[in-house]
């Protein structure tokens, strides 16, 4: 028998996941399949890899030699598939996503197009939900990977930035700032905003950069909090309040005269968007060849 990647992937899935059910589900196996995977490469070997117990696997010192062993080979297929992937332009298959709101409703339409003209036979699939929810299908295999506005901390979750964003300030057309071609951050905080609600990756951003500059979001004159950055436009352009929000999502306003759009002295407010999915997951190519169209174009020529 001969060693392949395939069980060095079970083998660092099962250690990683804690379970063999655990595993198995992640990889879309039964759980007798990967038991028979892990014991052949524990044959193939000579030693035991994983002490089972009732509660949960256990590396045995030899399995913890082979771990990193196992880490450098699905790491390696995942460089493999991502040089790969600039040649695959008659790739077909299915791109299934999950991407936050911003993403979802702004950027993403504009990039999609572009692609889909490059890789005329992949098929696009896109859930537009929170990061909270984007994560959770995630980690329940209903989704292979997934774009979203902030960073978050999860032990088996990867995350690379793959794009860049900036928030602007945003008034209405009648609103006393509307005429100002620059401001002061102290001027702004002294009117009442209108933001996403918290939690959100807008929001997140936003109150990062306050927070660096000394101000205290908690300080600030709220009196609106929305679910979605259109709704947030609306309430801008009625005058309700000002705000801050990605860049990409105002053109059509600002085009028309409806919004205004304020830089402040001394302050931006850029960002990176991420990718996230599974530490043990090997991503399809399609997917692997969407997110390097991502890394690796001028996105900005469309955005």
């Amino acid at each position: 028998m001969a060693l392949n990647f395939h069980q060095l992937h079970i083998f660092f899935t099962v250690a990683e996941r804690g379970s063999f059910s655990a595993a198995a589900q992640a990889l879309h196996m039964t759980q007798p399949a990967v038991t028979m995977q892990v014991q052949s490469l524990e044959d193939y070997f000579g030693t035991k890899l994983l002490q089972r117990s009732t509660k949960r696997i256990e590396l045995t010192e030899a399995g913890r030699a082979l771990m990193p062993f196992a880490q450098r080979s699905i790491d390696l297929i995942r460089d493999t598939d991502t040089s790969m992937s600039k040649f695959t332009k008659q790739l077909k298959g299915r791109l299934q996503l999950g991407a936050s709101l911003t993403i979802g409703e702004y950027i993403l339409p504009r990039l999609l197009g572009p692609f889909g003209q490059e890789f005329p036979h992949i098929a696009i699939s896109m859930k537009v939900m929170n990061t909270a929810q984007i994560m959770e299908e995630i980690l329940n295999h209903q989704l292979n990977f997934g774009l979203i506005e902030a960073p978050v901390n999860h032990p088996d979750m990867h995350m690379e930035a793959v794009m860049s964003d900036e928030l602007w300030l945003i008034v209405g057309k009648t609103h006393p700032l509307a005429s100002s071609r620059q401001l002061d951050l102290a001027e702004v905080l002294e009117y009442p905003f209108v933001l996403r609600e918290q939690g959100s990756g807008t929001r997140l951003v936003m109150e990062e950069q306050l927070k660096n500059k000394g101000f205290d979001p908690a300080n600030l004159k709220i009196v609106m909090e929305l679910g979605s950055t259109g709704a947030v436009k609306s309430a801008v352009e009625a005058g309700l309040g000002i705000s801050f929000v990605s860049g990409s999502s105002v053109k059509h306003e600002v085009a028309l005269g409806l919004i205004h759009t304020i830089p402040i002295n001394g302050v931006n407010f850029k960002r990176q968007f991420y990718s996230i999915y599974l530490k043990s997951a090997l991503l399809p190519i399609s997917a692997v060849t969407f997110l390097t169209f991502l890394r690796e174009k001028d996105l900005q020529q469309w955005l």
